[in-house]
């Protein structure tokens, strides 16, 4: 099983020394990742050190040098308790609107990367929530790929290109299948630990850049695939809940 690094939570006021301390782990062994860049982010969560100079600029090299960029949410704040069609969690910044309100928030946020020369089709959603409305709007918007949903090849599904994150990390890594997923890194939260597993995933797995996604064909995915895949993800959520309620 081939492996992909998803950076979340990319914004002006992150934490640049982990987000630094990762990237060079990176570069070390020659790998490209996608990572999830906020518009207009007003998340205070994510407002941590001062922001640099050039942002924006210093997005657009990562960019041209191989990183792939996708458009996460638009201003990253959870509006609503709706887990929508993979409800990993239960809050979201999209899924229970409206279409014309998704599509107003999706429509911004793609003119500020366009304000900024960052070119994106990709979405990924703030704590993986959306619903079939977003997916709608995300279509008429131009996005063509979504980073989410469970799976080790991309599949379609409503007119859009899914590249699938892993259920199980653990799993992923011993699996011999001929296939390909994603890990999913938040660097903002990561601690001395996080980081010592992320080095040992180099010399346990198979990490491969980014852009090796469209090497496969993309798969239909059928009613009860979907169905599955969400039970699934709200098996997760639940577990997860359950665990962080024994600690």
């Amino acid at each position: 099983m081939k492996i992909t690094i998803r950076i979340d939570d990319i914004a002006p006021e992150i934490d640049w020394r982990n987000f630094n301390r990762f990237k060079a782990i990176l570069d070390k062994h020659g790998i490209k990742p996608l990572i999830g860049v906020i518009p207009d982010n007003k998340d205070s969560k994510l407002k941590i050190s001062d922001a640099p100079k050039g942002f924006w600029e210093y997005i657009k090299k990562l960019q041209d040098e191989g990183w792939i960029v996708s458009m996460h949410g638009c201003n990253h704040l959870y509006t609503t308790v709706n887990g929508g069609i993979f409800p990993l969690n239960s809050k979201s910044e999209f899924a229970g609107y409206d279409y014309q309100t998704q599509l107003e928030k999706i429509q911004n946020g793609r003119k500020i990367f366009e304000s900024h020369g960052i070119k994106a089709d990709i979405f990924m959603a703030p704590s993986h929530s959306y619903d079939r409305v977003t997916l709608k709007a995300l279509k008429a918007s131009g996005f063509t790929t979504i980073t989410d949903g469970f799976g080790d090849k991309p599949y379609r599904r409503c007119g859009l290109t899914f590249y699938p994150i892993s259920l199980q990390k653990s799993k992923s890594v011993a699996s011999t299948k001929d296939g390909i997923t994603t890990f999913v890194y938040h660097p903002n939260v990561m601690d001395e630990k996080d980081f010592e597993r992320f080095e040992k995933l180099f010399d346990k797995a198979q990490v491969v850049s980014y852009s090796e996604f469209s090497k496969y064909n993309v798969r239909s995915r059928s009613f009860v695939g979907n169905l599955y895949e969400y039970v699934l993800a709200k098996g997760k959520y639940i577990a997860v809940r359950f665990k962080s309620s024994m600690m």
